[in-house]
C-alpha cells in the first residue's frame, strides 16, 4: 500500500531523502545550488529575451512570449487553486502547449506528473492516484475518461483538456497579473517522472530543484549546447531523455531554440530538420533504424546536424557506423535512466568507443558499482548487475517504502537491473536487464503486467509472456496462455486489453496455445524454454 501522505503537498518522504552531510558534499562541489526551477525559467526571459525559443507548425516564439505565456496560464491554474507543492497531472502530445503547461507548472512551484501520450485510462488513474493529484492537465485526442479519472482519484478537483481550439497558450489570456516566486527550495520535489513499469505499473520518480538543475545543465555542458543551437523534439517530451539530457530544458536553458516536427515520422522530421536548421536531436534505435531507411530514398537535407543522441535501448555497433556515415554527424550514445545516472559517449571519443559502448558517467560523483549475485564487485570487463548512487540519482521512489527496501541497498546505491560490462576507460557496454522486461520503442514493459492482464481474462487460467525479437531492435510480446477455449484469438485477447484501458503498446503482438508451461527445477515457468518451443513451426500460433 501507499505511504500515508499529506494530500496538499508532495513532499520527500524519509526512506527518499539524502543524508545532511551527502547534500551538503554535493553543494560544496557546486552540483547544488540556490535556485529552484521558477528562478531558471524566469530567467530565460531577461538572458535570451528576444531570440528564438520554441518553433512549430502553428508558433514561433521568443523567450519572452514563451515564459510570459506560461507565467499567465500558471496564473489560471493558481486562480483554479492550483498551489505549490501540489501534484498535477501533465498528459500531452508533443507540441506548444505541452511545453506552455511544463513551464507553468514549474513557475507555480506545483509538481508536474509527467504521463506519457501512449498511457491509457489504468495508467494515468494509477499515477493520480499514487501522487495525490489535484488537477489532470490534457487533450481531447489522448482518450482519458476524465470523468471516471475524477471519480476514482478524490484528490483530483479538476481537469483541463486542450483542443486545437482551445490551447493551454491560449487560456493564459484569460489571466492576470503575474506568479509570485513559489515558497520551495531546492532540495524539495520539482517533478515526477514516470519509470518503464519494469516491474508493473509504473513508479514515481522524484526529482529535486537541485537536483534536476544540475541534470540538464551537466548534460547540455557535455552536448556543448550554445545559444545557435535547434534541438528538434522527436521523442515524447514526458521522457527523461528528450526533456533533460540535456534535451529541451537543457536546450532552452542554453539560450537555443526547441523546434517541435509534426511527428517523428522521418519525412516530417527530415523536412522539419531543413527548414529550420536543427542541429541535434534525441532517437531510441528503432526510430534510428527508421530514419537510417528513409535517408536512402528521400535524399534529406541534413548538413545543420552536428549531434544525433541514441538511446533508450542499446545500439548496435554497425548501426552507429552508419547513422555517422549517412548523417554525416557526431552519433552519442547515452545510456541513462530516469531515476538519475546518466552515461554519455564524449563528443571526441574514438569511433569505435562511440560505435561498442554506451558511454561513461555523467558526474565524476557518480559513483558506479558492477556486482555479482552476491553483491560483490566483479572484475573490470565481467559482466554484472550495475548498481548507482550520485548528485542526481534518487534515494527512494515516491511512496513506496517496501519496493525501495530492494531497489536500494542499504547504503544508498540503486539496483538498476541492469546488465554491464566496465572498461578500464570507464565506459559501459549493456548487455541485458536482469528484471522481466520487454522493450519496445525504448519503452520497458514488465512481463508481469501483461500477465496479470492476460490472467483477468475469463477463458486464460495461467499466461506467461516473453519477448520476440523483431526485425531492428524493437521486440514482440508474445504471450503464451492455457485457455479451455480453444477458439481464443490474438483479436480477441487485444480487445480484451482495449477494455482495460491498458496502453495500446502493452497489447501482445502474438498469441499461442499451450497445455503446460515448461518449469525450472524451483517450479517457476521455464521462458527460456518456453519460447525455444513456441518458436519451432510445429508450435500452434494465433
Amino acid at each position: 500500500m501507499p505511504d500515508a501522505i499529506s494530500p496538499s503537498r508532495t513532499v520527500l518522504l524519509p526512506d527518499m531523502r539524502y543524508s545532511d552531510d551527502v547534500q551538503t558534499r554535493y553543494r560544496q562541489r557546486g552540483y547544488w545550488g540556490d535556485e529552484v526551477l521558477s528562478d531558471v525559467v524566469r530567467a530565460w526571459a531577461s538572458r535570451h529575451a528576444k531570440r528564438t525559443a520554441l518553433l512549430t507548425e502553428r508558433d514561433d516564439w521568443d523567450f519572452v512570449t514563451l515564459v510570459a505565456r506560461a507565467d499567465r496560464f500558471g496564473c489560471h491554474l493558481a486562480a483554479r487553486g492550483v498551489s505549490a507543492g501540489e501534484a498535477v497531472i501533465l498528459q500531452h502530445r508533443n507540441d506548444t502547449d505541452f511545453i506552455v503547461a511544463l513551464l507553468a507548472l514549474l513557475l507555480l512551484g506545483a509538481v508536474p506528473v509527467l504521463a506519457l501520450p501512449a498511457h491509457q485510462q489504468r495508467e494515468v488513474t494509477h499515477v493520480a492516484e499514487l501522487a495525490t493529484a489535484v488537477c489532470y492537465l490534457g487533450s481531447e485526442h489522448a482518450g482519458i475518461d476524465t470523468v471516471a479519472l475524477q471519480a476514482a482519484v478524490p484528490s483530483l478537483c479538476f481537469s483541463l483538456l486542450a483542443s486545437p481550439d482551445r490551447r493551454f497558450a491560449d487560456w493564459s489570456d484569460d489571466a492576470i497579473g503575474s506568479l509570485p516566486r513559489p515558497a520551495v527550495r531546492p532540495e524539495d520535489i520539482a517533478l515526477l517522472l514516470l519509470s518503464g513499469g519494469t516491474t508493473g505499473m509504473p513508479k514515481l520518480i522524484a526529482r529535486t530543484h537541485a537536483d534536476y538543475i544540475y541534470n540538464f545543465r551537466a548534460s547540455a555542458a557535455l552536448c556543448a549546447i550554445t545559444a545557435e543551437d535547434s534541438y528538434l523534439a522527436a521523442l515524447p517530451m514526458a521522457h527523461n531523455f528528450p526533456l533533460g539530457c540535456p534535451g529541451i530544458l537543457g536546450t532552452l536553458d542554453r539560450g537555443g531554440s526547441v523546434v517541435v516536427p509534426p511527428s517523428s515520422a522521418a519525412e516530417e522530421a527530415f523536412e522539419t530538420i531543413a527548414r529550420h536548421r536543427a542541429t541535434l536531436t534525441a532517437l531510441v534505435p528503432s526510430l534510428a533504424a527508421l530514419w537510417l531507411e528513409a535517408a536512402e530514398w528521400e535524399r534529406p537535407d541534413l548538413s545543420s546536424m552536428r549531434l544525433v543522441q541514441v538511446g533508450g535501448a542499446k545500439l548496435d555497433a554497425a548501426t552507429a557506423d552508419q547513422l555517422a556515415s549517412k548523417f554525416g554527424c557526431v552519433i552519442q550514445q547515452v545510456f541513462g535512466m530516469a531515476e538519475g545516472l546518466l552515461n554519455f559517449t564524449r563528443l571526441d571519443d574514438p569511433p569505435d568507443l562511440i560505435a561498442a559502448t554506451q558511454g561513461r558517467p555523467l558526474c565524476d560523483d557518480d559513483e558506479v558499482r558492477v556486482v555479482d549475485d552476491r553483491g560483490q564487485d566483479v572484475p573490470t570487463g565481467d559482466v554484472g548487475e550495475l548498481l548507482v548512487r550520485g548528485p542526481y540519482t534518487i534515494r527512494g521512489y515516491y511512496r513506496a517504502t517496501d519496493y525501495n527496501r530492494q531497489a536500494f541497498t542499504p547504503d544508498g546505491f540503486y539496483r538498476s537491473g541492469d546488465r554491464v560490462r566496465r572498461l578500464a576507460s570507464g565506459h559501459l557496454i549493456v548487455e541485458g536487464r536482469i528484471k522481466d522486461v520487454i522493450n519496445r520503442h525504448g519503452e520497458s514493459i514488465a512481463a508481469d503486467e501483461i500477465e496479470a492482464c492476460l490472467r483477468d481474462h475469463p477463458a486464460v487460467r495461467d499466461a506467461a509472456v516473453f519477448a520476440d525479437q523483431l526485425a531492428g531492435y524493437d521486440e514482440a510480446i508474445h504471450a503464451a496462455v492455457i485457455s479451455d477455449d480453444a477458439t481464443l484469438t490474438l483479436n480477441d485477447v487485444r480487445a480484451f486489453f482495449a477494455s482495460l484501458r491498458v496502453a495500446a503498446y502493452k497489447w501482445p503482438d502474438k498469441l499461442s496455445h499451450i497445455r503446460q508451461f515448461p518449469l525450472t527445477p524451483i517450479g517457476k515457468v521455464d521462458k527460456r524454454q518456453l519460447a525455444t518451443l513456441l518458436r519451432e513451426p510445429a508450435a500452434p500460433n494465433t
